[in-house]
């Protein structure tokens, strides 16, 4: 199964890109809605094959998941891998500079189910597709909205 979504932000690509991979406020945004999160690196940015192991409660059962940076090429793509139970993931996030106070931010999630337990799970996202693009690209709007009042006002 498959998510997109695309979002025009009011912001230079760099500064997208800056907010994009703030993973400190990632961490705190996560361990605010209960979920542990442990980085699996020591620097400030994590290196390619890098990542978090994070833990949670889904459907009433405690899940870990494991999200591995993939690609990271400054200021257009972020690639992420992730893993959690029989279920895997990708995320890619592409910058597309408009102007240079405009940018297109293309988001991509999908789902790979390897059980049949994690097939099952995924029978059932797809039932309920529309209201999860809908609740998807809401959040991502939102999140955008974050972004440009962030931007610094110029002088």
């Amino acid at each position: 199964m498959q998510v997109t979504a695309t979002e025009d932000v009011a912001a230079p690509v760099d500064h997208v890109f800056a907010e994009l991979t703030d993973f400190e406020a990632f961490e705190r945004r996560a361990l605010r809605r209960g979920i542990d999160v442990r980085r699996t690196f020591r620097t400030e940015m994590p290196q390619i094959g890098e990542g978090w192991d994070a833990k949670f409660t889904f459907r009433g059962k405690e899940r870990t998941a494991k999200i591995k940076l993939e690609l990271f090429e400054a200021p257009q793509d972020l690639h992420f891998t992730g893993a959690s139970g029989g279920l895997e993931t990708v995320t890619q996030i592409e910058l597309v500079p408009l102007s240079p106070n405009r940018t297109r931010v293309n988001l991509v999630f999908k789902m790979q189910p390897t059980t049949l337990s994690a097939r099952l799970l995924v029978q059932s996202f797809k039932l309920a597709r529309s209201g999860i693009n809908k609740k998807f690209k809401a959040r991502v709007s939102e999140y955008a909205r974050d972004i440009e009042s962030k931007v610094p006002k110029s002088a």
